[in-house]
C-alpha cells in the first residue's frame, strides 16, 4: 500500500492513495492555510473511524449477521502544546441489522 502527499500552496496538501483517490489537506489560517480543505489531524480521526469500521462490519458479515447501518462517532484530545499530539481517543459504535443492535 502507498500514499503520496504534495505541498500545493501555502499549507495546501494534496494526498493521493495508492489506488488514485486524492483528498485536499489545509491548516488553519492562523498557521499560514485558507481553510480549503480536511486538516490532517481530522483525517486521521477519519481514517480510523473508517478501518475500524470496514472491519466490524466485515467481520459482523462473515458471521452471517445482516448490517444495514454502521456509525461510527470518533473524539479525541489533543496536547494543549507542539506537538499536539493526541493524548485520548475514543471510537464509540453503533451497529444496525437485521435483528441485531450493538451499541458501544
Amino acid at each position: 500500500m502507498k500514499a503520496r502527499v504534495k505541498l500545493v500552496d501555502g499549507m495546501m496538501f494534496v494526498g493521493e492513495s495508492g489506488s488514485g483517490h486524492a483528498v485536499v489537506m489545509d491548516g488553519a489560517p492562523e498557521y499560514g492555510g485558507r481553510n480549503v480543505g480536511i486538516r490532517p489531524m481530522e483525517m486521521l480521526l477519519i481514517g480510523l473511524g473508517g478501518c475500524t469500521a470496514f472491519d466490524v462490519v466485515q467481520i459482523l458479515r462473515k458471521g452471517r449477521e445482516q448490517v444495514t447501518d454502521c456509525d461510527v462517532e470518533v473524539t479525541a484530545e489533543r496536547a494543549e502544546t507542539d506537538p499536539k499530539v493526541f493524548t485520548a481517543i475514543h471510537l464509540d459504535y453503533k451497529v444496525k441489522g437485521k435483528g441485531l443492535v450493538l451499541c458501544h
